[in-house]
């Protein structure tokens, strides 16, 4: 299993940039695809953006392509969200997630069985 510590999280003005960091303990991080999603007040748990293991493959939400960049350092045991042209909409509270031996990316919450505690995202405009 690995366990999954976020940080970064805080307040921005739209426009601004906020980056995200998943800090993972034991030594099968490098074995774990990586997920980023987000839960707004009311609302279901979203997509946000996913890795491999080997951080050669990445896929995004439409909603934030061409604006979010997720990676990884498996040296570090730390995953990254880096946040750019921030938008009230993506205020939320920020989970990493990860599954040990997953071979690809996925956009489903139920394909990742470890989480971290969340990291709260708050833009205001």
């Amino acid at each position: 299993q690995v366990q999954l510590v976020e940080s970064g999280g805080g307040l921005a003005q739209a426009g601004g940039s906020l980056r995200l960091s998943c800090a993972a303990s034991g030594r099968t991080f490098s074995s774990a695809a990586m997920g980023w999603f987000r839960q707004a007040p009311g609302r279901e748990r979203e997509f946000v953006a996913s890795i491999t293991r080997d951080g050669t493959s990445s896929v995004y939400a439409d909603s934030v392509k061409g604006r979010f960049t997720i990676s990884r350092d498996n040296a570090k045991n730390t995953g990254y969200l880096q946040m750019n042209s921030l938008k009230p909409e993506d205020t939320a509270v920020y989970y990493c997630a990860a599954r040990v031996f997953l071979r690809r990316t996925s956009t489903i919450p139920d394909d990742y069985d470890n989480w971290g505690q969340g990291t709260q995202v708050t833009v205001s405009s």
